[in-house]
């Protein structure tokens, strides 16, 4: 019980922290360049954590999804690999398409644009494979690891602080001359062990600038990651849209009709002058023309605008630039012609030809 009471007297540390509080008891203060490495540490353990948090959200804005990546990260699993929101409104694009018909102008449209939908969702899984693997990943080691390590320091620099205030505050108490070397024994040791953890916990701070140019180049390694993500995403619908540029102003609906609203001037006011005045060097097929062509019985070249896969043996598979004879035959759907090339035939879709006078 004495021994028991002896270290309770020797580590008084709520009283000291009360009395440095009111002012009535001397603190030991921390040289300045050891604040400043501190506040820096903490500074920047604060802002990686938000930097961190947010850049989940922006790789995964479902908090749902988020959760469970998490949970599967601290049971050391894989997480099940999940349809993107890009990925599945290709599909349902594509599904569209085909049950409306490859054939008509709008299933072929819709067609397009899921297979580019699928691919900005792809390039998207590459981004966040590759962000978390070279940005959030080395920031969470941070958070986990090093500061970690630095906050364990400094709650010991805290402690040996407290020990030599407590050592300092008996010797100013003492009156015998006995018990005055025994606390000046004791104040000589305290602050040994003072100065050393502070030395270590200095040391460690110091890594800080370390930490700051190696977060340098991990940021760096996101924003090329991201910059590799637009830019493909820009050559897909920049790819999609002189695909859709090859559609006619005015083309036959789906039922055999004429469009109400033309499509060009819905585009113009969509997209706005400026990216229809790029797309207006497009050439395509006058509707006059192919219909002339469809009521007589002879054949005519045609450059093909677009690259165009067969759907099945009936058709004919096209390569952009390539001239290929073009005729119409009895009762063929009207968005189709016959298309010839050397001993190869079969139909071709009447938006990816541009006929030559």
């Amino acid at each position: 019980l004495k021994c028991f009471s002896k270290n309770i007297e020797k580590l008084p540390w709520d009283k000291i922290f009360t009395e440095e509080k009111l002012g009535q008891a001397e603190k030991t203060e921390l040289d300045a360049h050891l604040e400043n490495l501190l506040s820096k540490a903490e500074c920047t353990k604060v802002w990686t954590e938000k930097i961190m948090k947010q850049t989940e959200v922006l790789l995964q804005p479902n908090p749902n999804a988020r959760i469970e990546e998490f949970v599967y990260e601290k049971l050391d699993r894989k997480a099940p690999s999940r349809i993107n929101n890009p990925e599945l409104l290709g599909q349902y694009m594509i599904d569209a398409g085909t049950e409306f018909g490859p054939g008509t102008a709008y299933g072929n449209a819709l067609i397009k644009c899921g297979e580019t939908q699928k691919r900005i969702g792809t390039a998207d899984r590459e981004l966040i494979q590759t962000s978390a693997l070279n940005f959030l990943t080395p920031l969470r080691n941070f958070i986990e690891g090093d500061y970690k390590t630095i906050a364990k320091e400094r709650k010991l620099l805290q402690n040996k602080r407290l020990d030599l205030d407590a050592a300092k505050t008996r010797l100013k108490k003492a009156k015998a001359a006995e018990t005055r070397s025994s606390s000046e024994q004791e104040l000589r040791i305290t602050q040994s062990e003072f100065d050393r953890q502070a030395e270590i916990t200095r040391l460690l701070l110091e890594g800080i600038s370390s930490t700051h140019a190696h977060h340098l180049r991990c940021l760096t390694d996101f924003v090329e990651a991201q910059t590799t993500y637009y830019a493909q995403c820009y050559q897909y619908t920049l790819d999609l849209q002189r695909q859709l540029g090859s559609f006619p102003s005015n083309y036959l609906s789906n039922n055999n009709q004429t469009s109400g609203t033309p499509v060009s001037s819905t585009l113009s006011n969509v997209i706005g002058p400026s990216v229809m005045a790029s797309t207006s060097s497009l050439v395509v097929t006058p509707p006059s023309t192919v219909s002339d062509l469809k009521e007589s019985s002879g054949s005519r070249k045609a450059r093909v605008l677009y690259d165009y896969d067969a759907a099945n043996s009936t058709e004919l598979s096209l390569l952009a630039d390539e001239v290929i004879t073009v005729f119409s035959v009895v009762g063929m759907d009207s968005d189709w012609l016959m298309g010839e090339r050397g001993s190869q035939k079969g139909k071709v879709p009447i938006t990816y030809l541009e006929l030559l006078n």
